[in-house]
């Protein structure tokens, strides 16, 4: 087969692409959508598993939904959701090892910009709560 890539978008940039799925009429839903974050196995460090894998997808999932619902999700900036790692702490006297989780959102429209977005801590203390209640639910342990 002799195919072609045909990228008409391939220059621009996302608030430029956003602008034109305004101007073409494209629904929010699609011009104003958060681009897809890195896969998930770039974003658990070490070995990755099948728990890390869906801890890490579910947290992304009660990411986004709170961000929607405090009308975050349309304001500038991009998602760069949840990303996994290792901790270790004590228990008593003994030591555990358990996961925790990185939630970032960079303010610039551009999503390249390093900086914090200014979370209010009401709003990380919500989603902190629901990730360890439910990923650890429903995953044996967080």
């Amino acid at each position: 087969m002799k195919l072609k890539l045909v990228e008409p978008l391939r220059d621009l940039f996302k608030d430029e692409v956003r602008a034109l799925g305004r101007e073409l009429g494209l629904p929010p839903a699609l011009s104003a959508a958060i681009p897809f974050p890195p896969g998930l196995a770039i974003r658990i460090p070490g070995e990755i598993t099948e728990e890390k894998l869906e801890i890490l997808r579910k947290a992304d999932t009660v990411y986004l939904d709170e961000i929607r619902k405090a009308g975050l999700y349309d304001k500038s900036g991009s998602l760069c959701r949840a990303a996994a790692g290792q901790d270790r702490g004590g228990d008593g006297d003994a030591r555990t090892y358990d996961h925790v989780c990185a939630l970032r959102r960079s303010p610039a429209s551009d999503g390249i910009d390093g900086d914090y977005y200014p979370f209010e801590h009401s709003f990380l203390a919500k989603v902190a709560t629901r990730i360890v209640n439910e990923c650890a639910a429903s995953t044996g342990g967080l």
